[in-house]
């Protein structure tokens, strides 16, 4: 539904100012120092558990025999790759973001474009970082990179993982792991310089180009963001596996790249940018996090539930390491991922007001963002470090340092365009827009 409503100004450009640039120094720096004093006290052994690494299978099937013998900085390694996948997953959803608007010729999100056109710049910092962590310390996160396992005279051969060895090998991994992010990158630097041309010479040309390379985004992303999910989380647990592990990364991907969306926007427009954003943008963004936060409840309830009544050893075992595993230590950590992806953002985001209230759409926001970092978590850390999982100066300071890099680069990349797409071809319909 239309309606008439005084057009504000158009031209607004985000100032990323040395006050800001301060704070996320500063911010950065004590991450810094919070993973320092968290080797250190790791180091001398402080806050370790003292249980012997379990061998083989049992309850600690994750690790996959492969961790008997533990170092500390597996688990600062552990950090960095959840991390990683957490703030790799949010920049490419913006990317996403971006691309199914395009095809559905959707108008009311033009107003807000450069939100998520900014996120995807933070890509090639996860992915090299990614690809450096693989190369240096990937013995310690992934069991199947141990050649042992694949020679029937070795006493680590696994006949099902040696079955996987065509897929599950080291140089065809990194090739795909390669191919993620320079297809995502790419593509997103296409979409954003046709944006940026936009704003310069108008008309509809970049808006049709911008459509069809949109549509190629989708159908690139549609794989891999499946093979991703298999290869860069699930094949840390190299034995087991989920038919529906790819649509539940996406989800949870997508409802935390929503979440930082709509917490950006909601900012902007508090410092005063923005002008031409109202209630109703804020509603549908709020649709959009209240109505992902249920896709991923479904998505995840859909896998637990198969899993729990077929009961079957091999894959049961991935919820019992989680459940009772470890000495219990991941049972908090899966019911604060349940609670804070489903249960906070339905009950909070429900009322129509509620999506269009900013305090609540930040309380709302900043719940989903924790919870998905917890989800991401405890799909990694029980694989990796098993027992020596924990949350201490390492995890806060890690979380603190990557927060830090990913607001410098979106606020870098606001910058560098108007805040507005103003010469967007369905500018006029969001400037109107009014549910």
């Amino acid at each position: 539904m239309a309606s008439v409503h005084a057009i504000p100004s158009l031209d607004e450009q985000f100032e990323f100012t040395a006050e800001s640039k301060r704070r996320l120094l500063i911010g950065g720096a004590v991450g810094v120092a919070l993973v320092v004093l968290g080797a250190v006290l790791l180091s001398a052994g402080v806050g370790e558990h003292a249980h012997e690494a379990v061998q083989g299978h049992g309850l600690s099937e994750g690790h996959e025999g492969a961790h008997e013998h533990y170092k500390w900085t597996t688990r600062l390694w552990a950090n960095i790759w959840v991390n990683s996948i957490y703030f790799t997953g949010i920049a490419v959803a913006g990317m996403f973001f971006m691309s199914y608007n395009y095809l559905a010729q959707a108008g009311w999100s033009s107003v807000i474009k450069r939100v998520p056109e900014a996120m995807p710049a933070f890509l090639p910092v996860t992915g090299i970082i990614m690809l450096g962590v693989f190369l240096i310390a990937g013995h310690d996160l992934f069991h199947w990179t141990h050649e042992g396992l694949y020679d029937k005279a070795s006493p680590e051969y696994d006949p099902i993982i040696a079955g996987k060895h065509s897929f599950l090998n080291t140089p065809f991994f990194l090739v795909r792991m390669a191919f993620y992010f320079i297809s995502w990158y790419m593509l997103w630097r296409v979409l954003r310089n046709l944006s940026l041309q936009e704003d310069l010479y108008g008309g509809t040309e970049y808006y049709y180009k911008s459509m069809k390379y949109g549509t190629a985004f989708l159908i690139v992303f549609a794989v891999t963001s499946s093979t991703a999910a298999w290869d860069l989380i699930m094949s840390i647990d190299t034995h087991w596996f989920s038919t529906m592990f790819g649509w539940y990364t996406l989800a949870s991907w997508h409802v935390a790249g929503l979440a930082t969306m709509t917490l950006t926007v909601v900012m902007l427009k508090e410092q005063g940018y923005l002008k031409a954003v109202n209630h109703s943008h804020l509603h549908d963004l709020g649709k959009f996090v209240f109505a992902f936060s249920i896709f991923w409840t479904y998505v995840w309830f859909a896998q637990f539930m198969l899993i729990y009544y077929a009961n079957l050893p091999e894959e049961t075992i991935y919820y019992r390491e989680r459940f009772s595993g470890h000495g219990g230590i991941f049972l908090a950590p899966f019911w604060v991922n349940v609670v804070l992806n489903f249960v906070f953002p339905f009950l909070v985001l429900m009322t129509r007001d509620a999506k269009r209230t900013t305090i609540l759409l930040k309380v709302a926001c900043w719940g989903v963002l924790i919870g998905h970092y917890f989800d991401f978590y405890m799909n990694i850390m029980p694989g990796t470090v098993g027992d020596h999982a924990g949350f201490g100066p390492i995890e806060f300071g890690m979380i603190l340092i990557f927060a830090c890099a990913f607001i410098w680069s979106v606020s870098t990349q606001l910058t560098k365009a108007n805040l507005i797409a103003k010469n967007h071809p369905l500018l006029e319909e969001a400037l109107h827009h009014d549910i």
